[in-house]
């Protein structure tokens, strides 16, 4: 009996050790396309199931010579302004949603054109979590619902 109570109690420590965190996932990435020398943005969103509140730091990636965290925000004049941010929190069992019109990755210098069915990779750097490399397809910003670059509204 004492060793069906024991059996009981370590399945249950380890199911629940399985269970309690899954990490930070990126989920829905896309990146707009874009000219040699543009400018484009990246979008997702980042899911925080690591247990542990972070913040996302940065971004890196090879496709353009800048690439930084930016919101876009009616000003009092009632024109959109980008925003550059130093981080973007992401509390734990948060969403952070990176989409026209608000936070996104501005990807500035590129280094190629961008056409829809390529795909790119950006390093997402945190606070906390180890960096995630996400490979995202290139997709046409009129068929994701967004204005082009030339409206301002990365």
């Amino acid at each position: 009996m004492r060793k069906d109570r024991v059996l009981f109690l370590m399945i249950g420590i380890l199911m629940s050790a399985c269970g309690s965190s899954r990490g930070i996932e990126v989920e829905e990435a896309w990146v707009r396309s874009g000219l040699q020398d543009g400018n484009t943005a990246a979008y997702m969103t980042i899911v925080n199931e690591s247990g542990q509140a972070d913040a996302l730091l940065g971004v890196s990636s090879d496709i353009a010579r800048f690439a930084e965290l930016h919101l876009s925000q009616a000003g009092s004049d009632g024109v959109m302004q980008m925003i550059p941010q130093e981080s973007i929190d992401l509390p734990t069992g948060g969403r952070l949603e990176l989409k026209p019109g608000s936070y996104h990755k501005m990807l500035t210098g590129l280094n190629q054109d961008l056409v829809p069915g390529d795909t790119i990779t950006i390093m997402l750097d945190f606070e906390n979590h180890e960096d995630i490399s996400v490979t995202i397809p290139v997709k046409d910003s009129a068929e994701m619902g967004g204005a082009g670059m030339d409206g301002h509204m990365p």
